[in-house]
């Protein structure tokens, strides 16, 4: 292949692997887990 040529890959073949999605779930539940542990706080630490 010469220089000029460029080689064209999937998003798979590129990644080496599947993306199942796993992230935006645990980002989510991290997410609402914090803003449920600062309201907590907040209501304790308010009154």
């Amino acid at each position: 292949m010469s220089e000029d040529e460029q080689e064209h890959l999937t998003k798979t073949e590129a990644r080496a692997g599947a993306t199942p999605h796993m992230t935006r779930v645990i980002l989510a539940m991290s997410l609402i887990l914090i803003v449920g542990i600062f309201a907590v706080l907040y209501l304790f630490w308010s009154n």
